[in-house]
């Protein structure tokens, strides 16, 4: 496996290609966390690094991770474990903002320059959020609000990741990993045990009612969304909410509708054959027999862990799509 891990010292001036002992993971998931990479590095006298230098990984060519120190731990004399993030952990910072009439990538764009934050291509989101207070919370939960505002509403769903050092923002249809009649596919042959979960107890709803208080007429506008033959099977299964001035009631609860009212089915594969181009937020071909089900359709990837080994590459995944729920 030809892996190129760089290191640089503390002021930048210089770059470290370090004995890294075999098991680096890197490790990424779709919602509110930065991508982790962690190894071990041989200590070396002449090896140069502290909290805050940049980290680059490369695997065959392919670039994998660009990010930062944050922690490094001893537990014997021979070796370091190190802790990077790339550039989603400066995310986690809390603040207090307000912001009228943007889209969710507009948003983005706005934190990034009040953080010095690199971005990259940032698709447009469409939805405009008019008004929006966000107080005392990190970043990660403003530019999620935004893109599940714009979820609820119009049903379309977007991925934000760090590309090798900058931020991106992408449509779900433009994160199918291959191209079409060469898709990544997980199958029988290339993943080792799974683990599958069907239920309606979690993020199941066949009834969707929402209120707002109009104030210029006095009265509580109601909207109702629901499935009356899902509803038989199941009993009521009820989503409340409010709703905020110049959201459009009926819409709202239609999109909640179609986004809720199934089963919620979680798989987790283990130990499959390593592909460098699948991420948190990638799509990939799932062809497996689940027992209930034969299943064979694009699957989202809600987290991902590779593991580099010094002759082979797995990854562990947690997959959504269709009835399915990571």
């Amino acid at each position: 496996m030809n892996v190129e891990l760089l290191i640089g010292n503390e002021m930048g001036t210089r770059a470290f290609l370090p004995a890294v002992e075999e098991g680096i993971e890197w490790t990424t998931e779709r919602k509110n966390a930065p991508g982790r990479l962690r190894f071990k590095v041989l200590r070396d006298a002449a090896l140069d690094f502290s909290e805050g230098s940049a980290v680059r990984m490369k695997e065959g060519g392919d670039a994998i991770f660009f990010g930062f120190v944050f922690k490094q731990q001893r537990a014997d004399e021979r070796f370091i474990t190190v802790t990077a993030y790339d550039q989603l952990r400066y995310l986690k910072n809390k603040d207090t903002i307000v912001y009228e009439d943007k889209t969710a990538d507009q948003f983005l764009r706005m934190l990034a320059a009040d953080y010095g934050l690199n971005t990259g291509m940032l698709e447009n989101t469409g939805y405009v959020i008019q008004s929006r207070v966000e107080e005392n919370t990190s970043l990660f939960e403003m530019v999620q609000n935004a893109l599940d505002l714009t979820l609820t509403n119009t049903g379309e769903m977007f991925v934000l990741y760090d590309d090798f050092g900058r931020l991106t923002l992408k449509h779900l249809s433009s994160m199918a990993v291959g191209s079409p009649g060469a898709y990544l596919m997980v199958d029988e042959d290339t993943c080792e045990a799974f683990d599958y979960t069907s239920s309606i107890d979690d993020n199941t709803f066949n009834k969707i009612k929402l209120t707002y208080d109009n104030e210029e007429t006095g009265f509580r506008e109601v909207y109702i969304a629901q499935d009356s033959g899902n509803i038989n099977r199941w009993g009521i299964l009820q989503y409340f909410d409010t709703l905020k001035k110049g959201e459009n009631g009926q819409a709202k609860a239609d999109a909640l509708l179609k986004l809720y009212n199934k089963k919620t089915r979680s798989l987790k594969l283990t130990n499959v054959l390593g592909d460098n181009r699948v991420r948190a937020g990638s799509m990939i071909v799932v062809n497996l027999d689940l027992g209930d089900m034969k299943l064979r359709n694009f699957m989202l990837v809600e987290s991902c862990r590779h593991i580099y080994r010094e002759s082979v590459h797995r990854m562990d995944l947690t997959l959504r799509g269709g009835e399915f729920v990571g």
